[in-house]
This record gives C-alpha cells, sequence and structure tokens, in this order.
C-alpha cells in the first residue's frame, strides 16, 4: 500500500521533474549535448585504430555513454539538488504529504530520461559521422538495457547522497565538476584504460565509473579487446556487484543525510 502510494507520487514528480529539466536549457545543453560536442572534438583528432576492427571513436562512445550516466545522474543531481535547498523548494515540499522516497522514484525518472536523449544523439551521430558500429546481439542489449538502468540507479543515488556535501547551492558546481572530471580522465573514458599509470587504475576501481566504462565496452566493443583490459576480461558479473554494492551504500548514506533545509 505505501510502496504503491510512493511510486503514484514518484511517477507524478517525475514527470513534473522533466517539464522543469527541459525548460531549464543551460542544463539541457550541458548534460545532453555536451557529450555530443566532445564526440566531434575528439572523434575528429583521434580517428585511428586503437586496436584491430576498434576506432577510437568507437571507444569514446562508450566511454561517453557511461560517463553521461554519471554526468546526468550524480553530477546534475549533486548540483541541482543544493539549489533546490536554497531557493526553498525542497521546504515546501518538505511540507506535502509527498514520501522522500517519491521523490527519489522522481529524481531518477528525469536521470533516465535525460540519458536516453543523450544514448540517442551519442549514437545516431557516431553512426552517422564516425562509422560506429552499432550492436545488434541480443546478448549485447540485455547487457546494455541492465548496465544503463543499474548505472542510472547508482547514478542518481549518489548524487542524491552527495548533495549533502555542498555548503550551498552556488558552491556546489565547484565542488562536484571537479570530481568528475578527474575521474572522467582515470576511469578510461578519455584514453585506453590500460595504458594509465598503475595507480590511477588502482583509484578508478574504488569508483563506479571505471566499471561503467569497461561495461559499455563489452557492449561495443569485440569479444577481442577485452585481452586489452587490465583483468583481459569485461568482468560483467564484477561489475554488476560493484554498482549493486555502490547503489546500496549510496541509499543508506541518501536515506541519513539528505536535507530538505540548508542547515
Amino acid at each position: 500500500m505505501v510502496l504503491g502510494r510512493t511510486l503514484r507520487i514518484g511517477l507524478s514528480r517525475g514527470a513534473l521533474e522533466i517539464k522543469q529539466f527541459n525548460r531549464q536549457r543551460e542544463a539541457v545543453v550541458f548534460t545532453i549535448f555536451f557529450p555530443l560536442i566532445l564526440l566531434f572534438i575528439f572523434g575528429s583528432i583521434f580517428n585511428d585504430e586503437i586496436a584491430p576492427s576498434v576506432t577510437f571513436s568507437q571507444y569514446f562512445v562508450a566511454g561517453m555513454i557511461a560517463s553521461g550516466l554519471v554526468n546526468s545522474g550524480f553530477q546534475n543531481l549533486a548540483i541541482t539538488i543544493p539549489m533546490e535547498r536554497d531557493n526553498g523548494t525542497l521546504k515546501r515540499l518538505r511540507g506535502t504529504p509527498m514520501p522522500l522516497g517519491a521523490y527519489f522514484v522522481g529524481k531518477s525518472i528525469q536521470v533516465l530520461y535525460s540519458m536516453s536523449l543523450q544514448i540517442l544523439l551519442l549514437l545516431g551521430c557516431g553512426a552517422l559521422f564516425f562509422d560506429l558500429q552499432l550492436f545488434n546481439e541480443a546478448a549485447d542489449w540485455l547487457t546494455f538495457t541492465w548496465l544503463i538502468l543499474l548505472g542510472t540507479l547508482c547514478a542518481t543515488i549518489l548524487g542524491i547522497a552527495f548533495s549533502a556535501v555542498p555548503k550551498s547551492g552556488r558552491s556546489a558546481s565547484a565542488v562536484v565538476s571537479p570530481i568528475v572530471i578527474i575521474l572522467q580522465f582515470f576511469s578510461g573514458v578519455f584514453f585506453v584504460f590500460s595504458q594509465l599509470p598503475g595507480w590511477m587504475q588502482q583509484f578508478a576501481a574504488i569508483f563506479p565509473l571505471k566499471w561503467m566504462t569497461q561495461g559499455m565496452r563489452a557492449v561495443f566493443l569485440p569479444d577481442s579487446f577485452a585481452t586489452q583490459e587490465v583483468a583481459k576480461s569485461y568482468e560483467l558479473s564484477r561489475i554488476g556487484l560493484i554498482l549493486t554494492i555502490w547503489s546500496v551504500v549510496g541509499l543508506f548514506i541518501a536515506m541519513k543525510t539528505f536535507k530538505w533545509v540548508r542547515r
């Protein structure tokens, strides 16, 4: 009964979150179109093969889709929630009968919406301009689907949990953005992960983005490229386990630390 009510309110909240997101032109451009801009820049500069039958564009699209999960989920929410806290939006929501879980559901729907648009643009432009080879095996579609859903859940929960860290909405971007940029460089988004220094690989392995990018490579790159991975395998089972653990830990932290008003 309570769960059904939470989901029902969460769906309504999700529709409102999407409307609000579409009205924020800066957020739409940065969240959805910025990865596409990076694809054109890096894809135009680095257009050679990095392995047999694997171009850098194909490798980069896999990384940007994984990075998009972090941008749309973690970075977007960790910045916008403190802003909503400062302008009184969360305080007003707190005065309604809406459960906290419904607020989380609404944010997850908004993240999944923006991520879906981002994926369509990256795949479409990658295929049209950079000869991106799209996967067509049922197993690849299944892997891609659970990676997107679990990755979205994980990034959303961690974004909500981290939203308690910035002292204000004004400082949120300065706190969150450098973390995301550093993780992108360390996690194999812009460079082949196995070619990074060992200490970078070990540091990146602590965080979800490294495993998201590795999972996307399993979908977009041939099985032969698995030998280029550190473990000589895509480790899909391990990826699912790590993302699940991060989601559970993040949910526990979010439930304990989420703030409706700034203290």
